[in-house]
């Protein structure tokens, strides 16, 4: 069975969100990982791009799949995880840790009642 953080939100596509303050540290999920199997690459957004929610934002691939990342809400992108270029592992290894993919300043709080809870997101994988 998949992993799920109870601190963290969630999406239907299978992303998951920190959210500190107003910024959004996002990856995806362990359930989206065991999915696709071993991450071969990922590419990764560029700093300061804008997203709306539900924007494709990168691309990770592996040996089975290629699959979008969609931002889980509106903002701009203020980091991305650059250790992903020579690791893309991580995100097997280390998905709601060492494999986070980006991190966004939201700019619409109320966008945050989309997002799943880690009951309701169990719920939906179940």
């Amino acid at each position: 069975m998949s992993e799920v953080d109870a601190e963290l939100l969630y999406t239907k596509d299978h992303e998951w969100v920190f959210i500190e303050d107003n910024v959004a540290t996002v990856g995806i999920t362990d359930h989206a990982q065991n999915e696709l199997g071993d991450i071969t690459y990922v590419e990764l957004p560029e700093d300061d791009a804008e997203f709306s929610e539900g924007d494709e934002v990168c691309t990770v691939e592996s040996v089975k799949a290629s699959s979008p990342v969609f931002s889980p809400l509106s903002g701009q992108i203020i980091e991305v995880n650059t250790e992903l270029e020579d690791e893309p592992g991580a995100i097997n290894s280390d998905s709601y840790g060492a494999g986070w993919i980006f991190k966004m300043e939201f700019t619409d709080e109320s966008e945050l009642e989309n997002l799943l809870n880690s009951e309701d997101y169990e719920d939906y994988i179940a």
